[in-house]
């Protein structure tokens, strides 16, 4: 993807600084959020079966649910627990014929997931093991490390806490 360069670079910087200083509150200064936070991201899935061994038996996310789709006949919706009481979906949808994964406006580009160190370690041990190709840590990022699922969707291991961006905290506690 071809990246800005020269006067077209300096503009997008300078519009994104405008955008800070305009928008961003202090910590201390914003407003408390009106919700709880995330019940779930709902995803589309290729293969159910593939799906639930991969992010199961491979990252060990438990699958906590899975039922028919209230809204399309023989459509399954199941969930997985990511910790922390927040949920990854997924659907899918017999019989439709789903293009395979871009990145493009409204796409998820990747969820990235709060691990501990030693889970960090244990995880992309499990995928070395498992021959799951990834980026990172070892391009100069060595707190992140991005897979793609069997359905495309992008998956970050970032080990940092919640809330805490590059050693900053982003929430007030």
């Amino acid at each position: 993807m071809p990246q800005p360069e020269g006067a077209e670079l300096e503009a997008v910087r300078a519009r994104r600084a405008a955008l800070k200083e305009r928008y961003l509150r202090p910590v201390g200064e914003r407003p408390t959020t009106t919700v709880r936070g995330v019940h779930h991201l709902a995803l589309v899935a290729r293969d159910v079966e593939e799906t639930i061994k991969f992010y199961q038996d491979l990252l060990g996310f438990p699958l906590v649910e899975l039922v028919e789709n209230r809204d399309y006949q023989g459509s399954s919706h199941f969930f997985f627990d990511i910790g922390n009481r927040n949920l990854l979906g997924f659907f899918d949808f017999p019989g439709h014929d789903h293009p395979d994964y871009s990145e493009t406006i409204g796409a998820v580009q990747h969820l990235a997931l709060s691990t501990s160190p030693e889970e960090f370690a244990a995880t992309r041990k499990r995928l070395d093991e498992a021959g799951v190709s990834y980026l990172g840590p070892d391009r100069g990022v060595d707190n992140s490390l991005y897979i793609r699922d069997p359905n495309g969707v992008g998956i970050e291991f970032y080990s940092e806490e919640l809330g805490v961006f590059e050693g900053e905290p982003l929430l007030s506690s």
